[in-house]
């Protein structure tokens, strides 16, 4: 039975307290619960936080919404931080960034075979094999730096395997950009697909920009560098896709619908009962903040916010692997580049792009550095039989 937004009206915003002790609860095991339980908690934090930005430049632009935007935001970087604060401090930086590029790549592959417009799940298919091969570069990374396997942060759900080489996504800014939406014929969710696609990937490329730094590695921080700066080109690609003429309160309205799209899928399938409790929570206080909002835009823009939120989800996002899928995008869609808001064969590639690339990669590539030799298997390089002091692993052998 479809989820309506108008079905219930959530909590008030004045009812929606928090205390210290309470924003920050009983953190996820690492190994113990379920990846997807933190796929869910890097995706909702995601949201969380593309709430607090979206309401800030917000503000700066409509009077009017001030004090509205203010109460929410509030109870927004709380929820945020109670989300955020999930992830558990035995995750070392590394691990982290594997579990978000699990994240980009299994709700990318949700998303790209939900979206009922072509043109935009080619996009999402786009974006999810740059992602994919970032999770094999970072893989070889955790392997080298710590003597850790990726795959127990995976869980087997997510396959460690090279996809269009990361030396190969740096394209040039005209490149990135993508034909939007149009908001009086694009589906409800053809809007809230995009909303939740720029949120992960804007906090992608904000933890990275925090986290790079504070690596000793040289060749880590050059990683974390040259995929950051992926993480933005997929920031500037897929806010692309929002409509610019849509209205600031249509935007906000939107936000709201997209967060509450959220929590209800994670609600449904949330195995971890403390952190559903959670869910369930939010999705309430979500339906406030998409009420008083729909207010706002009948009190101020004099439209009925039944106008763009015209639909109730019919199924919740799956939070489930998409191997298969990825695998089929693998094997048909990496020989695509980009030329302008087209996706083109390596013939027809943007020259902007090539000599763009040619410059970033002048004095060697990160990605390709630290991938050298790596092939995954189960274990770590610090298992191999015969290593000794000097001597390269099995998994990385000496250049002949």
């Amino acid at each position: 039975m479809p989820f309506s937004l108008f079905d219930s009206e959530g909590v008030h915003i004045e009812d929606q307290r928090f205390t210290w002790r309470d924003m920050v609860q009983k953190p996820i095991s690492k190994l113990d619960d379920d990846a997807f339980t933190r796929v869910r908690v890097i995706l909702l934090g995601a949201l969380e936080q593309e709430a607090l930005r979206f309401s800030h430049l917000a503000a700066r632009f409509n009077p009017a919404l001030r004090l509205p935007l203010a109460q929410v935001r509030r109870a927004e970087q709380h929820q945020a931080t109670m989300v955020n604060w999930l992830l558990a401090s035995d995750h070392s930086p590394l691990e982290t960034t594997i579990a978000f590029e699990q994240t980009a790549i299994e709700v990318t592959a949700a998303v790209a075979q939900l979206e009922p417009d072509p043109y935009l799940a080619q996009v999402y298919r786009f974006g999810l094999l740059d992602d994919f091969d970032h999770l094999y570069r970072f893989s070889a990374l955790l392997d080298r730096l710590e003597g850790k396997d990726a795959n127990n942060i995976l869980q087997s759900y997510s396959d460690i395997l090279p996809g269009r080489p990361t030396l190969e996504h740096h394209r040039a800014p005209q490149d990135d950009l993508r034909n939007p939406y149009e908001r009086n014929r694009a589906s409800m969710l053809t809007k809230l697909h995009a909303l939740t696609i720029v949120a992960a990937a804007a906090r992608t490329h904000d933890y990275y920009m925090n986290i790079g730094p504070t690596f000793s590695d040289p060749l880590a921080r050059q990683l974390y560098a040259e995929i950051a700066s992926v993480k933005e080109q997929h920031v500037t690609q897929y806010e692309s896709l929002l409509d610019p003429l849509e209205s600031w309160i249509e935007q906000w309205v939107l936000h709201e619908a997209a967060e509450c799209y959220n929590y209800y899928s994670c609600v449904a399938q949330e195995t971890n009962h403390h952190v559903k409790a959670i869910w369930e929570r939010f999705l309430d206080y979500e339906l406030g903040h998409f009420h008083l909002a729909a207010n706002c835009m009948k009190q101020i823009d004099k439209r009925d916010p039944a106008e763009i939120v015209n639909a109730g989800f019919a199924a919740p996002l799956p939070f489930r692997s998409q191997r298969e899928f990825v695998r089929k995008v693998l094997h048909t869609e990496t020989h695509l580049c980009a030329n302008g808001t087209q996706f083109v064969t390596e013939q027809m590639e943007s020259p902007a792009t090539v000599l763009y690339r040619s410059q970033l990669n002048s004095d060697a590539s990160p990605s390709e550095s630290v991938a050298a030799g790596y092939k995954w298997e189960p274990g770590t390089e610090m298992t191999r039989k015969g290593t000794a002091p000097g001597v390269a692993p099995a998994r990385y052998p000496t250049a002949p």
